[in-house]
């Protein structure tokens, strides 16, 4: 039987008033493959729309917040923490999350959207000095808390 899915065929939430309130935390990823003038200009700050960083981690913490609203039948989660953070790379930006909550249900899809969320904006904000960057590699790292324990990426 689909969790998502009545007996009937039709899509429903999944029912989760009777789990268990945990400690759950999610952690994922993305990389935007950039060329190096656009690495230059950003690390010498010189990006004509401003500091990428800082507009970046704002888009992906609001998105994170937001998940509910963008993936059909995911629960509004109470969120207790957002952490975006950025690692450059000779050939691009690594963009990591980190999402946790006390809730009924993971945040493994608030820490997915967070980082995919951060690079579109990478790429909104550089798009006047290379429209060929490209946005890859996302993917989650780590959840831990609930029923089925705990995962990380090997």
């Amino acid at each position: 039987m689909f969790t998502h899915l009545d007996d009937k065929g039709k899509a429903q939430m999944v029912d989760i008033g009777d789990k268990v309130e945990t400690v759950r935390v999610a952690k994922a990823q993305a990389f935007i493959k950039l060329s190096e003038g656009t690495l230059n200009l950003i690390n010498d700050q010189k990006v004509p729309k401003g500091d990428i960083f800082s507009t970046s981690r704002i888009a992906g913490i609001m998105a994170a917040k937001k998940t509910w609203e963008l993936i059909p039948l995911t629960h509004p989660i109470p969120i207790n923490q957002i952490s975006i953070d950025f690692e450059i790379k000779n050939d691009g930006i690594l963009i990591f999350s980190q999402v946790k909550t006390n809730f009924k249900t993971g945040v493994e899809m608030e820490a997915l959207i967070a980082v995919n969320v951060a690079a579109l904006t990478i790429y909104d904000m550089i798009k006047a000095v290379e429209k060929g960057a490209i946005i890859e590699d996302v993917k989650l790292l780590y959840k831990s808390g609930g029923k089925s324990g705990t995962y990380e990426y090997a």
